[in-house]
């Protein structure tokens, strides 16, 4: 240790460039323990030994090949000074003790502004976790989770509590059981992420006026879970073949949606199986009715491109919902959200409202686009003459009693659906579009999942 303080004294008293080699015989927490704030720590190629608590404000940065590597216990790099910097490093080697938060960054409340950037964290129980550290910056990462085990067992890729500013910017992230979770938080921004091979991709919780956008989730079991948050802007995001759905709103109220896409994919029906039917921890239903398979055993997936569950108040504009079993479920008294531009395309059932109140989704003279909608356009104003409504009395019916679907194409119900066209009166309260549109207002965003 004094040949090592001589060493480090030799350098200048303003902040320095200090190589570190791997097994040089000297730990890494020995040159943390001296190291002055803005001192550069520069790790060599190859193994350092980890656990380590950096405590004072320098960069750690790592040459091609750089690892710090944990014992199995605890964290493998926590950060309690502000402002420290950890970049171009291999985290591995945490702890599984989920009640001890064993991370491979664990950034402390006391660890404001600091940033973890172009590092690859792999197989760790948690990834990232902000515990309360302000204005952190999680950017450019690599994030990797353990594989072994069940997913609702393992920690979350990046994981934030109460760390008002903090922001969460173009990192891969899979594996494990969340992507990116938060909790009693505020204005943070999470965009231009990757989520695969997860349960939820973005799970918010208690969190608001906050940005989540340009994100791209691949399937994993929900895109994007917005839970008791409230003024968010959700825009740009893309969902692709998630497996459950692609946007879940619960309790949340006063958020802009607006740009987002999603997209079901044709899945093997065994793929679906063994992902199982799980009821979500959070009381939210998870709907095991709404299977739909072809004659080839696969299977239309989501099962909702987007479900909303006692969300109030918010704008969905120009978003694109396409091939989904269900384009978007309403339930347990959603009201007063503004509906216009959105494109619903191809989905089994476009809307899925079990309610008599008469909404009508269109703002201004404009509704949305609904691809079964037969519609005439004499004046060519690109609205539709006639109003579109997406469900009618028979689905009503299905909705509550699912054995009478082999009554559909009986003559009787036949009889009741022209009696409806023939006189609107009939139709029950429910979703009307007054001024769908012709076209759709944009083209999905599907490029994205190849380009980032």
């Amino acid at each position: 240790m004094a040949a090592l303080a001589a060493a480090l004294a030799a350098f200048p008293a303003s902040a320095a460039t200090i190589p570190v080699s791997a097994g040089g015989g000297k730990s890494l927490q020995m040159f943390l323990d001296l190291a002055r704030p803005g001192d550069v720590l520069r790790l060599s190629a190859g193994g350092h030994r980890g656990p380590v608590t950096v405590s004072v404000p320098v960069t750690i940065e790592g040459e091609p090949g750089a690892e710090i590597l944990g014992d199995g216990h605890g964290s493998v790099v926590t950060v309690t000074a502000p402002g420290a910097t950890l970049r171009g490093l291999t985290v591995r080697g945490s702890g599984t003790d989920i009640t001890t938060l064993d991370s491979g960054v664990f950034l402390d409340r006391t660890a404001k502004g600091a940033r973890v950037e172009d590092n690859a964290v792999i197989g760790n129980l948690y990834g990232v976790y902000i515990y309360g550290a302000d204005d952190a910056l999680v950017k450019n990462n690599r994030i990797e989770g353990m594989r072994e085990g069940r997913s609702a067992e393992a920690g979350n890729g990046v994981h934030l509590w109460n760390a008002p500013g903090a922001k969460i910017i173009g990192n891969d992230i899979s594996q494990g059981r969340d992507g990116i979770f938060t909790n009693a938080s505020r204005h943070n921004v999470f965009s231009d992420n990757r989520f695969t091979d997860l349960r939820f991709a973005i799970h918010y919780m208690y969190t608001n006026d906050s940005e989540i956008s340009g994100n791209v989730s691949t399937g994993n079991s929900v895109g994007y879970a917005i839970m008791y948050s409230d003024r968010l802007t959700i825009t740009d995001n893309i969902s692709d073949g998630d497996r459950d759905h692609g946007l879940l709103l619960n309790t949340a109220k006063g958020s802009r949606i607006s740009g987002n896409t999603v997209l079901g994919r044709m899945q093997p029906l065994s793929r679906w199986l063994m992902a199982g039917r799980r009821g979500d921890s959070h009381g939210v239903p998870m709907d095991s009715g709404a299977m739909v398979q072809d004659a080839s055993g696969m299977r239309l997936g989501p099962d909702k491109c987007v479900f909303i569950y006692n969300a109030n108040r918010n704008e969905f504009k120009d978003n694109w919902f396409e091939n989904c079993a269900i384009g978007i479920h309403f339930t347990a008294g959603s009201e007063g959200n503004r509906m216009s531009g959105n494109a619903f395309i191809n989905n089994r059932n476009q809307v899925k409202y079990v309610g008599t109140r008469y909404l009508d989704w269109s703002v201004d003279g404009r509704g949305n686009y609904w691809s079964d909608n037969p519609a005439f356009d004499l004046d060519g104003d690109g609205i539709a003459d006639a109003p579109y409504r997406p469900n009618d009395l028979v689905d009503r019916v299905l909705w509550t009693a699912p054995q009478a679907k082999i009554l559909t194409n009986s003559p009787a119900v036949q009889v009741i659906r022209w009696a409806q066209n023939q006189f609107p009166a009939l139709l029950p309260g429910g979703v009307v579009d007054s001024h769908p549109l012709m076209a759709p207002p944009r083209p999905p965003a599907s490029s994205r999942t190849q380009t980032q």
